[in-house]
């Protein structure tokens, strides 16, 4: 275990669920569902909906949240492959529908992490996806991309430009 330290997450989704309903009732879930298992949500954005990529054709919803937790990020990235687990499995290809979708962007304001092949912080492609970062800069605009040195709100401005 690590002193609390305060993670960067994604969350997102483009399937209903039996039980919560539409994509955004199943974020809402989704982080009432981080608390249940034990991992303070400090922060979470409003939930905006994103045209799919890749093969989908569905709308996703996304939104972030700040959670502090004293794991270390690989018993994070488990007990979030957990809960996305207990929203349904995934099925089909990379990008296709989903029940929930839950990404580590950045751990700690700042800090880097590759110490096991399924992770990586920060998120690898976190500065080409816009619907990561405008709910990451709504609740995290001055936490710095370790790669850029760039802060959220400014690599949300910039990708904006494009």
């Amino acid at each position: 275990m690590l002193p609390n330290t305060r993670f960067l997450i994604a969350l997102g989704s483009n399937q209903r669920h039996v039980r919560y309903g539409s994509p955004h009732a199943v974020l809402n879930a989704a982080i009432e569902r981080l608390t249940q298992q034990g991992l303070s949500v400090l922060k979470h954005s409003t939930i905006i909906v994103t045209r799919p990529i890749g093969p989908s054709n569905r709308a996703y919803a996304n939104a972030a949240a700040i959670i502090e937790t004293g794991l270390e990020p690989d018993d994070l990235l488990h007990l979030l492959k957990g809960i996305e687990s207990q929203f349904g499995a995934r099925r089909g290809q990379a990008w296709s529908r989903r029940v929930l979708d839950l990404d580590i962007i950045l751990w700690s304001e700042g800090s880097y992490y590759n110490a096991v092949p399924a992770l990586t912080i920060p998120h690898p492609l976190l500065r080409e996806r816009p619907f990561v970062l405008q709910p990451s800069a709504e609740i995290a605009p001055d936490w710095r991309d370790p790669v850029t040195g760039l802060t959220m709100a400014h690599i949300t401005y910039r990708k904006r430009q494009r």
